[in-house]
């Protein structure tokens, strides 16, 4: 699929991925990107910059409602809906399974429901005319493992796989799905994440990049219609390792915390 003149939906568009994406877009050519953040300032700020192609729309994921009235509103300002990128996120509590059901619950709809929640408000209209394209946001943590947080590791992980059975089960109807799992990316939530040693360790492994570099590896996989997109290419050989001997695997990330720890303590 190529971007010229599609309506684009952009969740969490106001900063980091979400702002470079819209950018890439609107320079694409798409029809109407609309940018929908909990920030209505921030969203604001980047559609009067952008000009009369883009709508800015304030925005919860973490509320099934709000999907369901920014999916509204898109379709009156630009018409059918052609690519919803679900990419509103939130990092969760670190460490284990202390962490609070509240922070669980939070992070599970913000993270995974909001996925859900897109799906199951465009699906019908995208298979009656067979075709659409859903783009959920994850992370390479959804692949591997996030060492910091818990919470973050599991969302991520089940935004992965819901992706995938969506991928699988809607492809015949003409319903286009895309992963999108960077690894260490320079975003306000990689400068939490980096409070942390072995989750710095973990996060920079990869090596960080820009933004702007994820946006094009995401226009790259929409026009290849690619299931996962990995602007860290090295994703895919971790996945090979870890796919291929997880109990190695699982000794290497144990060194990578230990010595991690160790560094910070001495």
């Amino acid at each position: 699929m190529v971007l010229g003149d599609k309506h684009v939906v952009v969740t969490g568009g106001a900063g980091g991925i979400g702002r470079a994406l819209v950018r890439r877009f609107v320079d694409e050519g798409a029809r109407g990107v609309v940018i929908a953040d909990r920030q209505l300032e921030g969203a604001s700020a980047l559609a009067q910059e952008l000009g009369e192609k883009t709508l800015a729309v304030q925005f919860d994921a973490g509320r099934e409602q709000s999907v369901k009235e920014l999916i509204a509103t898109a379709a009156e300002a630009y018409g059918t809906i052609d690519i919803f990128i679900s990419n509103a996120g939130i990092g969760g509590a670190g460490g284990g399974p202390e962490a609070a059901d509240e922070a669980w619950d939070e992070a599970w709809r913000v993270n995974v429901m909001a996925h859900v929640w897109a799906s199951r408000a465009l699906l019908p209209e995208m298979r009656e005319r067979g075709e659409g394209y859903l783009i959920n946001t994850a992370s390479a943590a959804g692949l591997l493992t996030q060492v910091s947080s818990l919470i973050y590791s599991v969302t991520k992980h089940a935004a992965v796989s819901l992706a995938e059975w969506l991928a699988i089960e809607y492809a015949d109807d003409g319903v286009r799905v895309s992963c999108i799992c960077p690894q260490g990316v320079r975003t306000p939530m990689l400068e939490e994440g980096m409070q942390e040693a072995a989750a710095a360790a973990a996060l920079t492994a990869g090596g960080l990049i820009e933004p702007e570099d994820v946006a094009d590896a995401v226009v790259a996989g929409i026009e290849a219609e690619r299931f996962l997109i990995l602007p860290h290419e090295n994703v895919a050989e971790f996945m090979a390792r870890k796919g291929s001997d997880p109990e190695r695997w699982i000794r290497g990330m144990r060194r990578l915390v230990k010595n991690a720890r160790s560094a910070e303590g001495s």
